[in-house]
């Protein structure tokens, strides 16, 4: 016998909310998940009428649905924003150009203006380049601290006043678990933000709408109504630490459903303890960016790939930082331990 839906009770129910258990008719459950993701918007105060907003486009399911559900919520509850996509071309080979071609189709179906920016233009290296360099196994720190800096780069070209990304509920606890696992305090505490606010020069405010979204509610939503998007997994991402962390929240998720929320409550109501020194912000002494070192993270990189010394920046070499500076040259003991790539 079909399952009515729960909410309506009139028409036949056609998915279970991994979120709530309910069993919904199509139209139900689009309604209650665009709902949910206002209701988000709302109650954190996300957007200011007449603002301009880029969306972060990678033609992958969420910023697929986030763009969506943006524009709808925007007509539907007059929000007053303009919205504009965004999208980072990491020059990955076989993956990110398919993508790109799926936010220029997107482009098209939701009549925004789009603008990407590329590592290639931004820093000289495509990603192909940066792995054939560093190998397969830290390639991730490369990419995540670019595509952030590019993200804000772009954002001052478009002259947006906030960004927002697809990250859903499942990112957002999975970043809990792996700043536990590696004891990173200042990470953990704000990792769980809704939105930060200006951070200084070159940074522009962001937030996550989806941030309450299950990731399968997503799929399910993307799915019924027909989106476009790319469903690829990054090429290099095999043996990125997240995965880890994925597959111990999905185990976690498969024997209580609500184990994604709590994580994610856990981390918003963790306290740092009086005393407990935190690293203070400040701006990089070569390029301007949010840094609580004298280099950032991006130029340390940048740096190392340039010296052909692929360690540079990864691990803790802040004492380095100084010598980058005035431009010396280091020692022969300092470039054998960063030349080395089987790390």
């Amino acid at each position: 016998m079909p399952v009515l839906c729960s909410s309506c009770a009139e028409k036949r129910a056609v998915l279970k909310r991994p979120k709530t258990g309910h069993s919904l008719c199509k139209d139900c459950f689009f309604w209650a998940f665009e709902e949910e993701v206002h209701q988000t918007i709302v109650a954190a105060k996300l957007f200011k009428h007449g603002e301009i907003v880029g969306i972060a486009a990678s033609g992958g399911k969420d910023s697929t649905v986030l763009a969506h559900v943006m524009k709808l919520l925007n007509e539907r509850y007059d929000y007053g924003l303009e919205l504009m996509l965004l999208s980072v071309d990491e020059g990955i080979t076989g993956y990110r150009d398919d993508s790109l071609e799926t936010v220029k189709r997107n482009q098209q179906q939701y009549e925004l203006p789009l603008k990407i920016v590329s590592y290639e233009e931004l820093y000289g290296w495509t990603m192909d380049a940066i792995v054939k360099q560093v190998g397969l196994k830290n390639n991730c720190t490369f990419c995540g601290v670019f595509r952030r800096q590019a993200l804000d780069r772009g954002a001052i070209m478009l002259k947006v006043d906030k960004i927002c990304t697809g990250h859903n509920a499942d990112d957002v606890a999975e970043t809990v678990l792996m700043n536990v696992l590696r004891g990173d305090i200042a990470r953990l505490r704000r990792c769980t933000a809704i939105s930060t606010s200006s951070e200084g020069d070159g940074v522009v405010p962001r937030c996550k709408p989806l941030k309450y979204a299950y990731e399968k509610e997503i799929v399910l939503y993307a799915y019924f109504k027909k989106l476009d998007y790319f469903s690829t997994e990054c090429i290099y991402s095999p043996n990125a630490y997240r995965g880890y962390a994925r597959t111990f929240l999905k185990d976690l998720e498969s024997v209580r459903p609500s184990s994604i929320i709590d994580v994610i409550h856990s981390g918003e109501n963790l306290s740092v303890r009086d005393g407990v020194k935190m690293p203070v912000q400040g701006t990089c002494n070569r390029c301007g960016y949010i840094s609580s070192q004298a280099l950032c993270k991006s130029c340390v990189l940048l740096e190392g790939l340039n010296r052909g010394l692929p360690k540079l920046g990864i691990g803790k070499h802040h004492r380095l930082h100084g010598k980058i500076l005035s431009q010396q040259p280091l020692t022969e003991k300092e470039e054998r331990k960063l030349k080395a790539v089987d790390f």
